[in-house]
């Protein structure tokens, strides 16, 4: 049976090196390829392209989908006035990654949103974010542990036991009001949603706010290689 090709957003930078080279560059952590290459998909990134009629054509050559984490989301995107604590826009990345997700969406494409790609799903289905939490993040470059709990009977739950579990976190931003349709499927200990779900949505839709790709549990992107080779 053929490999499910899995799409992964990427960065968009301005300036990277490697050798001996520094140019523009689009890229993308090694944790989120390699993922969906232990759990048997063939990893394909997607850097920024143009419109929804690119993110369409896009949509329509993969099995699966991951909105990776990356930087802040403008506020002007839900609606809300610019926190001095909220980064440097990325309008290209934001414009693209949501095109993405509503053409998933529209397909039935199975699709797991990471860290940022959690609160562009809310903010793709109307939700709104807050633009700063204490506590969630560690030195600049580093992941902090912190528990999360899954809610009893969700599919996040399913996949992810016992509860609760620690896992990898950096992010300042996180979910407010949530769009319409979706459930939140965990939290932290102070209340900060942690994940969510589409019930309603026509196959596989899942969103978490830490990075499995920075630890070893593999569980969530083999639930998406599994979802998408269906």
């Amino acid at each position: 049976m053929a490999r499910p090709l899995i799409g992964i957003s990427s960065y968009l930078e301005d300036s990277a090196r490697w050798g001996v080279w520094e140019a523009p560059a689009a890229l993308l952590p090694v944790g989120y390829h390699r993922q969906v290459q232990r759990a048997g998909g063939l990893a394909a990134l997607l850097p920024p392209d143009t419109g929804p009629d690119a993110a369409a054509a896009t949509v329509g050559r993969l099995d699966g989908l991951v909105i990776a984490g990356g930087p802040d989301v403008e506020p002007a995107r839900y609606g809300a006035a610019r926190d001095p604590r909220s980064g440097p826009p990325a309008p290209e990345r934001d414009g693209w990654e949501l095109a993405l997700i509503e053409a998933a969406l529209a397909a039935g494409l199975p699709l797991l949103g990471i860290c940022r790609g959690m609160q562009l799903l809310n903010v793709a289905l109307g939700g709104t974010l807050h633009q700063h939490v204490a506590g969630h993040q560690g030195r600049p470059g580093t992941f902090v542990d912190h528990e999360v709990t899954p809610v009893p009977g969700s599919l996040l739950a399913d996949l992810l036991s016992p509860a609760p579990l620690a896992v990898p976190t950096h992010h300042h931003q996180a979910v407010a009001a949530l769009g319409p349709g979706l459930t939140a499927t965990a939290h932290a200990a102070d209340g900060t949603v942690e994940a969510l779900e589409l019930p309603s949505a026509d196959g596989f839709v899942l969103a978490v706010q830490w990075h499995p790709e920075a630890a070893d549990d593999t569980r969530l992107v083999e639930a998406l290689v599994t979802a998408a080779g269906g």
